[in-house]
């Protein structure tokens, strides 16, 4: 019974997983049809698929045992968050283009270490504690990613660059992997996606406190639209003028 609860939490997660890394689309949709990133922040995606490379990595049955849905659904946000680092580094300003650019080398060169030294040097329960920190550590890191946005919202007090759905999906996949490390008591699972899961909480609270707030890019479209939605008023003419 209990490996059947297990399975199904796990499908659970999979399932909030795949909106998770979807739910960026809304955002990316925006960027591409304003050919800008604005203040969108590329670090969580760039962060989102370090993580999904750690995870898939450490799910792999080699690796650690009774995990493969843990590896199918994090191959999956490897190559959708990789589409979206692209799309941001194709439409971001110089300076941020080269940072993120930079970050995205960065986190193929942790991943291809991580690999090649767990592969190498590495058996048994030393490869998946070493695989297990890795992955931990830098969920953690995703995971933690977005309190820059989160500092922008309570400073603006707009939610204008922190989508809903992100957050939301934050929160319930880090709750239904949360669960999903306690009855396999995986500590490599449970520990970073508990702090996932409150963090989403936090970013919840945060929409729900200032979801009213328009951001100025949204007042800024609202005033253009009525403005040409306004009627040109035409000059009178000379003669109506001296009437």
């Amino acid at each position: 019974m209990g490996n059947v609860v297990h399975f199904v939490i796990g499908i659970f997660g999979n399932a909030f997983a795949l909106f998770l890394f979807l739910a960026p689309l809304i955002t990316f949709k925006r960027i591409v049809k304003k050919r800008s990133t604005e203040q969108f922040s590329g670090v969580p995606y760039v962060m989102t698929l370090l993580n999904c490379l750690l995870s898939a990595w450490y799910g792999m049955p080699f690796v650690s045992p009774n995990n493969l849905l843990v590896s199918t659904i994090n191959g999956t946000g490897a190559v959708i968050e990789t589409v979206y680092v692209m799309i941001f580094i194709l439409f971001a300003p110089k300076k941020e283009k080269s940072k993120i650019l930079g970050l995205f080398i960065l986190v193929l060169t942790v991943f291809a270490m991580v690999v090649l030294v767990s592969l190498l040097a590495l058996h048994g329960n030393a490869r998946k504690l070493f695989c297990g920190i890795a992955a931990t550590v830098f969920s953690i890191i995703m995971y933690g990613s977005p309190l820059t946005i989160i500092r922008l919202v309570i400073k603006t007090k707009s939610v204008e660059f922190m989508p809903f759905f992100l957050s939301l999906f934050v929160f319930l996949c880090g709750t239904s992997w949360f669960i999903f490390g306690l009855l396999g008591k995986d500590p490599f699972v449970a520990i970073p996606n508990g702090f996932g899961s409150g963090l989403g909480a936090v970013q919840l609270i945060l929409y729900a406190i200032y979801r009213k707030n328009k951001g100025a890019g949204e007042e800024e479209e609202m005033e253009m639209e009525k403005h040409k939605a306004k009627p040109h008023q035409q000059k009178p003419s000379p003669s109506q003028e001296q009437v």
